[in-house]
């Protein structure tokens, strides 16, 4: 029986997950050694270090979720404690939070730093499936089905508002669209509750305005984001300072790239080089053919993990896989939409590549999961329907 489960992981999909991995690892190193040096005074190989542990504690997570059949996670004593350690840390988040590029989202513990908006996207995601598989004999009842799910989704987003992270919110919000999507409901249902979101959006604005808040909300440094975005060259001294750099960054590659190491921009000219704008630094040393080694492999990531959903008969492990493929895809999307200059900067990290401990070991426990449910259902295509086919078939009479 092991034998027959080993056989049936997707290796294929391992291997891209491994290999993306170490490519991040490399140009981690490559893109903060400057910085790691002549901004915050450490050793020069100081984020490699840190990403380094990441990756070896995010590979046994790997391991751990590949092997956990997937199926625990709809049981509701799981899930009734996943959202109550979630909901818990993020209120103990705004208490007793460490401050990092204006938002009080980081739990600090001596040299280690846990965001735990990385552990709430999986948490809503499971919640998500599990909810809406539940419900499917009555999944177009808006006040059965979808309205209670919401509120703790927007209960949620409130807290993590609070602190304020709105790119966290933007990829939770995108994604639990995509889910309601796939969850079986019809087109008329679609419209309803595109509806009643475009009215709720409108009373809060109203509210913000009449309250007087719509200015903190809206504030000038916020809304510089766009302003920077969409007239990077006439602010390239303000806010599309970030921007324009990336975009020599880019231009410099070229189809061969600077060489690995070699990259202009990551020497204090662009900021997050190692984070938010990897992949600017990627196109300088790398290439075109570095990014599109990159892409290629995010792409095959992602787009295995919808396959997997497509042939998952499970409703559950399908919608689970469609909710992590979707916030791999949304993620990659809005980071390399803010490199390229096609969405606002929103401190989006790009998965599997750019720094950041909490989002790496998140990341590979989502595709642990995903690399579970795709062993199932080999088992299951290759094996058990095998079984059931041999025994259903009619014995031979012999005349």
């Amino acid at each position: 029986m092991w034998k027959k489960i080993i056989r049936s992981y997707d290796y294929k999909f391992i291997l891209a997950i491994v290999v993306l991995s170490l490519i991040g690892l490399i140009m981690v190193y490559s893109a903060s050694m400057v910085t790691a040096v002549s901004r915050y005074g450490v050793a020069a190989d100081y984020f490699y270090q840190k990403q380094k542990l990441a990756l070896i504690l995010g590979l046994f997570l790997f391991f751990v979720a590949a092997f956990l059949p997937y199926k625990v996670y709809r049981n509701k004593k799981v899930l009734k404690t996943l959202l109550g350690c979630v909901i818990s840390v993020l209120i103990l988040v705004l208490a007793f939070g460490h401050t990092a590029g204006n938002a009080q989202s980081w739990f600090k513990i001596g040299p280690v730093a846990i965001q735990p908006l990385e552990f709430t996207k999986l948490t809503v995601i499971v919640y998500l499936a599990a909810v809406f598989t539940n419900k499917q004999p009555y999944i177009n009842d808006i006040k059965r089905s979808i309205l209670p799910p919401i509120l703790v989704v927007l209960i949620i987003c409130f807290l993590i508002a609070l602190q304020p992270d709105y790119g966290g919110i933007l990829l939770i919000l995108a994604t639990v669209i995509a889910m309601i999507l796939c969850s079986g409901i019809s087109l008329k249902t679609m419209v309803k509750i595109g509806t009643l979101a475009f009215l709720g959006i409108l009373i809060i604005l109203l509210a913000l305005l009449a309250t007087g808040h719509i200015n903190t909300v809206f504030s000038s440094v916020r809304l510089a984001r766009f302003t920077g975005f969409l007239h990077p060259f006439a602010t390239r001294r303000g806010e599309g300072y970030q921007l324009v750099n990336s975009y020599l960054a880019i231009g410099s590659g070229g189809l061969t790239g600077s060489g690995l190491g070699q990259s202009i921009q990551k020497a204090g000219y662009l900021p997050e080089s190692h984070t938010d704008f990897i992949m600017a630094i990627v196109a300088e040393e790398l290439g075109f053919w570095g990014v599109l080694l990159v892409l290629g492999l995010l792409f095959f990531i992602i787009s295995r993990g919808l396959m997997i959903a497509g042939r998952c008969n499970e409703p559950f492990g399908a919608l689970l896989a469609i909710g992590i493929s979707c916030m791999i895809g949304i993620q990659s999307f809005v980071n390399l939409g803010a490199v390229t200059g096609i969405l606002p900067i929103t401190g989006v990290t790009l998965p599997f590549v750019s720094f950041g401990g909490s989002s790496l070991t998140l990341t590979m426990i989502a595709v642990g999961i995903l690399s579970n449910i795709s062993m199932f259902t080999n088992y299951e295509k290759r094996y058990k329907n095998k079984r059931n086919g041999r025994t259903k078939q009619p014995q031979k009479v012999s005349l």
